[in-house]
């Protein structure tokens, strides 16, 4: 036998013995996952729409060894995530690891998601072990081993659950929110988990939030891949964008796209399913290798909720309120908020924002009052704040009492004062403090505050704060200690990002025209700097350079007081007209009825 057919044989043996290649992941998917009627309206086999299937096989291409995916919500992603989760249990089974910003969050990805759609597909029914307790079995709610692999579900706060673990496949969900941890950035920790394996799939998605945003920094490190529609009128194909959605003036509930090329309008109920079902993903950066990354908005979700004219009157409303605004953007868009001018306003640009009113003339739509006060060594510093049914904010004043908190009881005697007044509406009856926010200051002054609050109790609330940086802190939250049991933590940092989204936007804050050009520069004396802090970018605030914050500070605490009380415009508008308003009710209500018939029977 010559070597011709030796060759030629061995070549034919060799190609008998290659395994097959891998069926598309989508494929698989839309044959064995089934949604339960929890994540999906239409319970039963999945329906892939086509950027869902664009993603799902990447996972299996040999060159995509990360795949990163900067999405909005309402775009399907938990059933990708139960996909490859059901497809790297069932047909190629390995180590997986997923890790989630917080426990909670562990917990509903494995209950909700996989177990949910486990439970469901016949073919993955009982591909996990179920959580027991028994001696010899070493499942549990958040560990599920199978043959050929198992299912590790972990927070991102602990270095232990991102140090112990080792996995091929690696999903990391919501990552904007991982916070850094004691042994430095949580996506890499976990990263390095999956070091020991040559075929590893690191897949890394979230929502994107601020400048610092973990899901931007690695969507632009990859081949960063857009989702195109081709246009019903001219075929031209576009990435469907919020600056090409239109609609009448005042109508939202007429929102179409715009086509770029033919500016034909198209409306979502007869066009957009067609669209997104002949969609494509365009590389755009194609010299980028072994790093698929994509970006996904609301506005190609084929979800009733994503219908433009829903999400246009979702922008109307968000519109109107930074805070909403921002939302908006990470949430639908799946884009970065990014502010107008990262130097942000100058005081002399406020002062044109400034209106005739004050204490003495309140505006007929203020409906609340609140105050913030800040304790200096030799002042105390209130600011006044009006609140109308929309949520507008009117910084009525900003006042001054001199003296040392610590050293002489005048200015508690002044400040009491202050709290006491009545200030008359346009809107019919006077209106007092609702609340009152009191920085109780460092240890020296502390008793002092706590004891001012205490006895202020009969005239008006007043709410003792300690402020506490943190990003996802709420406005308020209780202290652990029992000493100062009524001292509530302050969440600085959200409120500050609040109060200047609002300042740069120039929405839904307004001046007195009594404010000082020096408060006006106080409002404005801190910023938002990007650091490092144990290996990933942090937001944190700084003040410039010889600034004073006090004007700030009060506001923030003006902020606080109004997150202790209970909103209710239309009561207050009653109220102030003199009419008739209903008691409040109890918050529980006891029912004679039950009790009776939960009593045992003899």
């Amino acid at each position: 036998m010559n070597f011709r057919v030796l060759n030629q044989l061995r070549a034919a043996t060799l190609e008998l013995l290659r395994p097959a290649p891998p069926i598309p992941l989508s494929r698989w998917a839309s044959e064995n996952i089934y949604l339960p009627s929890g994540l999906s309206e239409v319970p039963g086999r999945i329906n892939l729409w086509s950027y869902q299937r664009g993603i799902l096989d990447a996972v299996l291409d040999p060159e995509c060894e990360r795949i990163s995916v900067m999405k909005a919500a309402r775009c399907g992603y938990s059933t990708i995530l139960a996909a490859i989760t059901g497809y790297y249990v069932k047909v190629e089974p390995s180590s997986i690891l997923a890790v989630l910003p917080v426990d909670a969050d562990a917990r509903n990805f494995m209950v909700q998601q996989i177990e949910s759609v486990f439970a469901v597909s016949p073919s993955l029914k009982d591909a996990i072990s179920s959580p027991h307790t028994g001696r010899n079995d070493r499942s549990t709610i958040l560990f599920r081993p199978f043959p050929g692999g198992s299912l590790r579900v972990v927070s991102a706060r602990s270095p232990r659950n991102l140090r112990a673990h080792s996995a091929r496949i690696l999903l990391l969900d919501e990552v904007d929110g991982f916070d850094p941890t004691q042994e430095g950035d949580a996506i890499a920790l976990a990263e390095r988990r999956t070091a020991g394996y040559g075929s590893r799939r690191i897949l890394c998605g979230s929502t994107p939030t601020d400048s610092d945003s973990a899901i931007a920094a690695r969507y632009s490190e990859s081949d960063s891949r857009v989702f195109e529609c081709p246009c019903p009128s001219c075929s031209a194909w576009h990435e469907i964008r919020w600056a090409d959605i239109r609609w009448p003036e005042g109508r939202p509930e007429e929102a179409q796209w715009c086509c770029p090329s033919c500016g034909v309008l198209h409306s979502d109920h007869r066009y957009k399913a067609g669209m997104v079902a002949a969609g494509r993903w365009r590389v755009t950066r194609p010299e980028v290798r072994g790093h698929a990354g994509f970006r996904l908005s609301a506005l190609v979700s084929l979800h009733p909720p994503a219908a433009w004219p829903l999400l246009a009157a979702e922008f109307v409303a968000a519109a109107k309120r930074p805070e909403l605004l921002r939302v908006f953007v990470n949430t639908v868009l799946g884009e970065v908020w990014r502010d107008d001018d990262e130097q942000g306003p100058q005081p002399g640009d406020l002062r044109g924002l400034c209106e005739p009113f004050n204490l003495d003339s309140l505006p007929p739509e203020v409906l609340y009052v609140f105050g913030g006060c800040d304790l200096q060594g030799d002042r105390l510093e209130l600011t006044t704040l009006g609140l109308t049914a929309d949520d507008q904010w009117l910084i009525l004043a900003h006042e001054v009492v001199i003296g040392s908190p610590r050293d002489s009881d005048a200015p508690w005697r002044d400040l009491s004062e202050l709290l006491r007044r009545r200030f008359q509406s346009r809107a019919g009856r006077p209106l007092g403090y609702d609340a009152v926010g009191l920085d109780v200051g460092d240890g020296n002054v502390m008793d002092k505050a706590l004891q001012f609050a205490a006895g202020e109790r009969g005239a008006v609330r007043i709410v003792p704060l300690k402020g506490q940086a943190g990003w996802g802190r709420p406005p308020l939250s209780p202290t652990a200690s029992k000493r100062t049991r009524s001292l509530m933590i302050a969440g600085v940092d959200p409120i500050k990002q609040q109060i200047y989204d609002r300042i740069n936007k120039q929405i839904g804050v307004r001046f007195s025209l009594d404010l000082t050009d020096n408060y006006l520069s106080q409002l404005l004396s801190e910023h938002v700097v990007v650091k490092y802090s144990k290996g990933r970018p942090t937001r944190r605030w700084e003040r410039y350079p010889g600034k004073l914050a006090e004007a700030l500070d009060c506001l923030v605490y003006c902020l606080c007081a109004k997150a202790a009380v209970a909103i209710n415009a239309v009561r207050r508008q009653d109220e102030l007209a003199g009419r008739p308003v209903a008691p409040v009710m109890p918050t529980v209500i006891r029912s004679a009825w039950l009790e009776a018939t939960s009593r045992p029977r003899y």
